[in-house]
């Protein structure tokens, strides 16, 4: 059943798939564990739609700003018809989880949003990655280059198993090249990313105006010459 739900989620345009149990999500602060979304939750659906390693060698104003929020849609369309189909072909309850907003957690003061759930780490506990100095989930085959999705089921099906840390020990690139020092030790403070990264053209059209942590990354691209299995685990 769980290998014929990863291909279901690849066969939909996903480039990674991989599954976390809820008992991976123990320590996920209170509010945004799965199960807080969904009680009777057994098991977490990750994935990732990669992004043309082309997007990370241009200025990011324009085409990359639209492609990267281009495949927020996507990945939510995958998490819903992968709910339904499931829903579909096994005695299962099958919720999708909207991969960037809307969400619940603002502070306005420091300009600080939180997802449902979160996604890196969801990924993280899937088995597709691990979290980088940049904060950015780091997968071997697609480096940062990802949007990540979930969908939550009550079907208890058990983890793949987890990723190792591609992040090199002795690499500050993602911090050092922050133009707003917005990056430390793995967190980013918002309010200064948001301020620099975020803008609008003269007509209105959203920018994005900064993706240096994507970019300078010596694994933004992670390694190509790995499997292309799909497997969370590669």
């Amino acid at each position: 059943m769980k290998e014929k739900i990863r291909t279901l989620v690849l066969s939909l345009g996903a480039d990674i798939c991989g599954f976390a149990h809820i008992d991976r999500f123990d320590n996920a602060p209170k509010g945004f564990n799965p199960a807080d979304i969904f009680p009777d939750c057994r098991s977490v659906i990750a994935f990732g739609i990669a992004l043309p390693k082309g997007l990370a060698g241009i200025n990011p104003r324009l085409v990359y700003g639209y492609f990267n929020s281009f495949t927020f849609p996507e990945t939510d369309k995958i998490a819903l018809q992968t709910a339904k189909r499931m829903e579909e072909d096994y005695p299962c309850t099958a919720v999708p989880v909207p991969c960037d907003s809307p969400y619940e957690y603002w502070d306005a003061e420091n300009m600080e949003g939180r997802g449902l759930i979160s996604m890196n780490h969801t990924a993280v506990a899937a088995g597709l990655g691990a979290i980088g100095k940049s904060s950015l989930l780091l997968n071997p085959r697609y480096g940062n280059m990802l949007t990540l999705g979930a969908l939550l089921t009550d079907l208890d099906l058990p983890s793949d198993p987890v990723s190792e840390n591609i992040c090199k020990d002795n690499c500050r690139k993602c911090m050092d090249n922050c133009p707003v020092g917005a990056i430390e030790n793995g967190r980013v403070n918002q309010k200064l990313c948001r301020n620099n990264t975020y803008g609008k053209t003269q007509r209105g059209f959203d920018t994005v105006d900064c993706n240096r942590c994507r970019t300078v990354c010596p694994m933004n691209y992670g390694d190509c010459k790995l499997s292309d299995s799909g497997i969370g685990s590669l």
